[in-house]
């Protein structure tokens, strides 16, 4: 029974959760051959001014705008 937890920091889309959960599922059925049924998927959220690369805050990047991609 695979867990897996996906961090990532708020301000996705529930359907982008949605996608990304389903996303992981289908490649756990695929390369694991377990059952759907079976995959449990956590997704912690954090604030970016909890989440830093190099010693900057990642909310201090990009003039404290949110980036996003894809979305």
């Amino acid at each position: 029974m695979p867990f897996v937890t996906v961090q990532i920091t708020k301000g996705h889309s529930i359907e982008k959760k949605r996608q990304l959960v389903q996303a992981i599922t289908d490649a756990l059925v695929t390369t694991m051959g377990t059952k759907p049924e079976w995959v449990t998927v956590h997704i912690d959220e954090f604030e970016r001014e909890n989440w830093a690369v190099g010693g900057v805050l990642h909310v201090d990047k990009h003039g404290g705008r949110h980036v996003e991609k894809g979305v």
